[in-house]
């Protein structure tokens, strides 16, 4: 199975693909980051992220996706370009038949880490650890798509279970 993490946004957005094989053991098959220029109009920026994640799905033929959930406590402006990002994520996964799951990053730190109050380096370590990584992936958004997809993977294997 093959999932695609995705840490959405509008100026960068994360995505990692993590697949684990029949042994159960998990590898990283990419990740990377999208990124949209700051002084461009929000619906040039907003095609830049549809266009980009419609060409990960064609090549690399995920079997679902993951995206995390917003949370912002403070910044309503921030929040809002981040949910448009996040809904042109969500319509290019939709168009391609995915299932798609979605988690909160407390969860995500649960799946990871076992503690839903982890910080961002030891989330990082356990992404390079579980993926057996030489390095932790550069930027962090490339890692946090990665524990999305981990997290995936970990939370379908245990709804398999409980059918």
């Amino acid at each position: 199975m093959i999932s695609l993490g995705i840490d959405p946004g509008t100026a960068t957005i994360g995505y990692g693909l993590v697949e684990e094989n029949q042994e159960g053991s998990l590898h990283a098959i990419a990740y990377g980051v999208i990124t949209t220029p700051a002084g461009m109009p929000m619906w040039e920026r907003l095609k830049i992220i549809y266009d980009s994640i419609t060409a990960l799905i064609e090549k690399y033929q995920p079997d679902r996706a993951a995206v995390e959930e917003l949370f912002f406590a403070k910044n309503v402006t921030t929040a809002i370009t981040v949910a448009q990002g996040r809904g042109v994520i969500l319509l290019a996964l939709t168009n391609a038949g995915l299932p798609i799951a979605e988690y909160k990053p407390n969860n995500i730190k649960q799946s990871l880490v076992g503690y839903g109050g982890a910080q961002k380096p030891q989330m990082q370590e356990m992404v390079r650890i579980l993926l057996n990584l030489n390095e932790i992936p550069r930027p962090d958004d490339a890692a946090d798509g990665l524990a999305i997809a981990i997290t995936d993977i970990h939370s379908s294997q245990y709804n398999q279970l409980m059918e």
